[in-house]
Formats: structure tokens, sequence, C-alpha cells
């Protein structure tokens, strides 16, 4: 009996691998009759459900996402079947023969939590959280199971790293050499990120067996697993890891409820957990690989503010090395080797790396259209911060005839960069079938929060419009900075870019008053606009301008001014009626300020360590008074509010860690 049931679970588990190795290879059609092919294995179903999930996580289609709860459900049905027929049989390997059953169990659970948590409403965050209540007790069992000692010693796809309490947000490589006794270095981890592993899913069939404790101050060495040990151990580490990150992101007003159920969450050692799943060679360690590099990606462009940037874009790179290795057809690795460019200030070659993704190849037939949409929006992103405003217009609605998400969103950027180049017809056209695009695809029977957005500045548009002409007709014409201006796209622009954004918004009228570099004896004439834009006649544009002129002006080099417009941005809230986010993404990004300063006049070399601690202490109370002031701005009746409240969060994380680093 167990030794057929052992033998079925084989047969299932290679049969399913070649489904996984399809999916991550572009390959979903193929993967998907795979997965058909075996109804009856819980394996089977859970990669349909997988694969279901992913084409909703990364195209934000309706249908999609119900469709895979749909199947989720039906995955862990079936997961429990299996689960209450293997309480009897004896124990193979390290692990009882039910622990990869309660394992499947806890994956559908907490991805049917994601597919929740993907509304972005607060009604989808709770029924994500009451997802993750009923996951928390699995994962946390299994994890009191698998990691008996925690995660200290498990190998990580990073070259070093802290020891004690700290995770894969702790300390970077550069600074190993001061590090406790405790380091370990996982230099057999590394390298098997670097160099294509096995193609199984979960690894290889036998070899398991119990191992001996390691010592914190040891160099771990990977045991030997079999399958369903490296099912267990990396299925265990990527559900504990993703648990505790989405715990960890959600809006304040939801962890409230998260307390009342007594679910503790911690982000580092979330990251830790993905971080040893993720040098792992099951289908687990691709999950885990993508959570890490979506994370990097959001930190790195959100956060304003990284504590140690060159460790966080080694480790991602590391990362996109293995599985690109792995998977050379894959969407989502080119994606993200763009997106590394991108980090880096590169964008010319994260250019050329989307369109030699997007360019036909025999060699390469693409085949997964809701990853293929991520490169177009990801290419039409960067020609936006590169001011390529036609370029970046006809990329934008490229992406409204391959993903049916929000095709409101995509008009709206459309049209900012066709005003920019006074395409006012085409803009106009693009703006009035933003309500009609709206109503056709209402999100869980409400609007998308952007879409919201962009409702009220149509409202604004017309109304000042009326003002200017008597009639809302051409309301295009009314706009006076580029909507596609979107505040958090000017932070990783060249200086040369910035100054040309400058130029553009000091054009404006009325005249700022705020010293600036570039107001006097520019250089070169500002960049000319089509026709001249309707002065700035409202509190809501007069702060707008401020807050892109205090971001611009940070990134091309000039703090005073920065603080100054950012402040009057700030000083701006009460007036506001309409754009009344901007009081709060002032503060951030004065917070942001705040530690780039700190970091460019850091102590030299010779500095003691009490100069340094010093230094950062009165840099980090200022950020975090910033922070403070932005948070209590926040609330319902703000636009955009959760995604400015998980910026807070994420900066405040790396403040956390550069407190560490410095050792105050």
């Amino acid at each position: 009996m167990a030794a057929e049931a052992r033998k079925q679970t084989l047969e299932w588990l290679q049969d399913a691998q070649r489904g996984f190795d399809r999916v991550f290879d572009d390959g979903a059609d193929i993967a998907r009759d795979v997965f058909k092919a075996h109804p009856e294995s819980p394996f089977h179903m859970l990669g349909l459900a997988a694969l279901s999930f992913l084409e909703a996580a990364l195209s934000f289609e309706t249908s999609r996402m119900a469709e895979a709860t749909s199947m989720l459900q039906a995955a862990d049905a079936a997961a429990r079947k299996q689960l209450k027929a293997a309480k009897s049989l004896p124990q193979h390997g390290r692990f009882s023969a039910s622990a990869e059953w309660d394992l499947l169990v806890a994956d559908c659970t907490i991805l049917i939590g994601m597919t929740h948590a993907l509304s972005e409403s607060y009604v989808g965050y709770l029924q994500c959280l009451y997802a993750m209540n009923n996951a928390h007790s699995k994962f946390t069992k299994l994890y009191k199971l698998v990691f008996p000692i925690g995660l200290d010693t498990a190998p990580t796809p990073a070259l070093s790293r802290r020891s004690s309490k700290t995770s894969i947000s702790a300390a970077s490589a550069s600074t190993a050499a001061s590090a406790p006794a405790a380091t370990v270095t996982v230099t057999a981890a590394a390298a098997a990120l670097l160099s294509p592993p096995p193609r199984r899913l979960f690894g290889r069939w036998g070899g398991g067996g119990a191992s001996a404790p390691v010592s914190p101050a040891a160099t771990p060495v990977p045991i030997d697993d079999g399958p369903i040990e490296e099912l267990v151990v990396s299925g265990t580490a990527f559900g504990y890891g993703l648990f505790q990150l989405v715990l960890s992101l959600l809006p304040q007003k939801v962890k409230s409820v998260v307390g009342f159920f007594g679910l503790g969450h911690d982000r580092r050692l979330a990251l830790r957990a993905l971080a040893v799943s993720a040098a792992k060679n099951d289908v687990h360690a691709v999950f885990a690989g993508l959570a890490l590099m979506t994370y990097h990606g959001v930190v790195l462009l959100s956060s304003g503010y990284q504590a140690d940037e060159k460790r966080i874009l080694r480790q991602y790179r590391e990362i996109v090395d293995r599985l690109e290795g792995r998977y050379p057809s894959g969407t989502l690795w080119i994606l993200n080797r763009a997106k590394i460019h991108r980090m880096e200030n590169d964008p010319d070659n994260a250019i050329a790396v989307l369109r030699a993704g997007l360019a036909p190849n025999p060699a390469r037939p693409r085949k997964f259209v809701q990853a293929e949409s991520l490169l177009v929006f990801e290419l039409a992103w960067i020609l936006l911060a590169g001011r390529e405003y036609e370029l970046a217009a006809k990329e934008f609605l490229h992406i409204t005839e391959i993903n049916t998400w929000s095709h409101a969103t995509y008009f709206f950027l459309a049209g900012g960069c066709l005003w920019r180049v006074g395409q006012y017809d085409r803009a106009q056209a693009l703006f009035d079938g933003i309500p009609a695009a709206i109503d056709k695809r209402k999100f869980g029977g409400r609007d998308l929060p952007f879409e919201v957005f962009i409702k009220k500045k149509l409202a604004f548009w017309k109304a000042k419009q009326r003002r200017l002409t008597g009639s809302e007709d051409g309301y295009v014409k009314a706009i006076s900075v580029n909507p596609a201006e979107v505040w958090n796209n000017h932070q990783r622009i060249k200086p040369a870019v910035a100054e040309q954004h400058i130029r553009d918004w000091l054009a404006l009228h009325p005249p700022i008053s705020t010293p600036t570099p570039y107001a006097s004896s520019p250089p070169s004439p500002p960049p000319a606009y089509p026709s001249p834009p309707p002065p700035l006649d409202t509190p809501d544009e007069l702060a707008l301008r401020d807050v892109l002129l205090g971001v611009a002006h940070r990134t091309a080099g000039h703090a005073a001014p920065a603080r100054t417009f950012l402040e009057t941005a700030h000083a701006r809230q009460p007036l506001l009626a309409v754009s009344t986010w901007v009081g709060g993404v002032a503060l951030f990004e004065l917070a942001v300020l705040e530690l780039l300063e700190a970091r460019g006049a850091e102590p030299a070399a010779g500095a003691s360590d009490a100069e340094r601690r010093q230094h950062w202490r009165s840099a980090i109370a200022a950020a975090g008074k910033r922070l403070e002031a932005a948070q209590a701005l926040l609330g319902s009746e703000i636009d955009l509010a959760s995604r400015l409240e998980s910026r807070i969060a994420m900066l405040r994380d790396e403040i956390a860690l550069k407190k560490e680093l410095v050792g105050l």
C-alpha cells in the first residue's frame, strides 16, 4: 500500500515537472495540456491553478482571478483527500507521509488569499486575511517541523549575511569583514545560483534521511534531499515567507484586524524564508524567486532610499541569472533583467533587452501573453521616463490590444504623452473614451483606486475649461502639467532628463519664487511646449508643480531648492480640493531627501564610529518625523493612500536596516 502510493506520487511529480518547466519557459498552452492530462493528481490540479493564478496576477483579469480561485479550491480538496489517506502510511524520508499533502493544502490556502489581495480593496484584503488566518497554524506547524532551530544556517542566494536575528534584508557582503563571528558564508549556494539546476520539479527521488544539527558558526552543507523532502523544505520556506510578507504589506487599517486575530508578521523573516526557498531547485524556488524579484523591484522603485542598494541589486541579479539560465525562453526573466538595468540608471540597455524580448524569434516562440504585456508596459514606462513621449504613447496603447486590465489607465497615460507633444485631438479622444472604459471593466463591482484618481482629474480639467472658455469642450487644452508624469517616476532618471523636466515646469505661469539654479541664465532654453499651457490658477496645480519640482531638483543633485519646493507643496495641503495626496507625498519625499543628504555628507573614512552614529542618528530622526507626519495625513479620502502607505512602510524598513548597519 505505502509503496504503491509512493510510486503514484513519483509518477505525478515527474509528469507535473514537465508542466511547470513549460510554464516558466513561456509554454503556457503546452503546460495547460500537461496538467489537464492527470485531473486526479493534486500536483497537476495545483499546476493548473498556479498557471491561472500567474495569468491573473500578471494581467489583473477578473475572469482569471475567479478561475484561479475555483481551481485552487479544487486542488485544495484533492490534497485534503490525499492528506487523509496518508495519515495511516509509515514515514518515509525525514518527514511523515502526510507532510507533502499538508504543504499542498497550505499552498492552496495562501494562494487563494493572494487572489483576494490582488483586488487592492479593503474587502479583498480582509478576504485575504481570512485565508491567511486559515493557513497560519498549518505553516507554523510545518515551519517548526522543518526549521526547528530557525533559518540562520539555511543557505540563501546571498554571498554572505549576518546571523542571529538578522535576515536577508540585513547586512551586505560589503560589511562581512566587520560582522560578528557567527557570520555564515554560503558559497556553495551562491555557486548553485550561477549555474542551471537540474530540471526536476522537486529534486531527486530518493536520498533522504535525517540530518544532524548544524552549528550556527559552521558552513551549512545542503542535504541531498529526495523530492518529498525538497518539496516540504522549499515549500515550507516559501509559504511561511510569503505568508509573513503579505501580512507585513497589508494597509494599516487591515493590520489592525491582523492584530485582532493574533497574527504576527516579520518582513525581514519573510524575506529570509523566501531566500531559503529560492536556493532550492523545486517549483517553490521559482515562485520564491519571483516574489523576491517583485519585492526588490518595488523597494528599488518606490522606497526612495535604500540602506544597501548594491546588496539588493546583487541578489536580484543572482536570482535572475539562475532562473534565466534554467528557463532561457521565459519572458519573466527578460522582464526582470530589464528592470535591473532600469534600477541601475541604465535605460538604454533596459530598452534594448525589452525590445529584443518582444522581437519575433523562432528560437523563442512567445506564448505567455500576460507576461508579454509586462514587457510592453515596462518599455512604455522607461520611454516615458526618458521623455520619449510619442513612443511611450504607442506602447501604452499597444497594451490595450494584448491586456484587458484597466484600459482607462493606459488611455490616461497615452493621452498625457500625446498632450505633451501637441497631439491634442488624439489626446482628447483618449480622455473621452475613459469613462466608458471604466464602466466596461468594473473590478469587483467598483472602480480601481487609480481609476478613481483619473475620474477626479477629468472632472478637474473640465471645471477649469469652463472657467476659461465657458464650455467643457476641448478640455484637454485646460491641462497645464502632463498627467502622465506621476510622482515616483523621477527617482531613477538621468540628471539631464530631470533638468528638462525642471525647465518644463519652470516655464509655467505664474513664475515660481523659490531660488533655483535653473531660474536665471539657463545654459539652454526650456523645452518648448507645442502651445503655451494655461496658467496654474488653483492651489492643487501649484502644489502639484511644487512636489514635481522638488523631486526633480533632488534627482538633479540640488538638495536646497528640493527641500523648499517640497515644504511649499506640503504647506498648501489645507487649500487642496482635489489633489489631496500631494501633502503626504511631499512629506515622504522630504524623508527620502533627509536620508539621501545624510548619505552624501557621510563622515570621511577616518571618522570615529561615534561620529558616524551621531551623523545618522540626526538624519534618521528627521526622516522619522517626516514619515510620521505623512502617515497622519493618510485616510480614505486621500487618493492612492494605500500605495503611499506601502512606500512609507518600505522606507521604514530601510531606515531600520541602516540603524542596524551603523550600530544605532
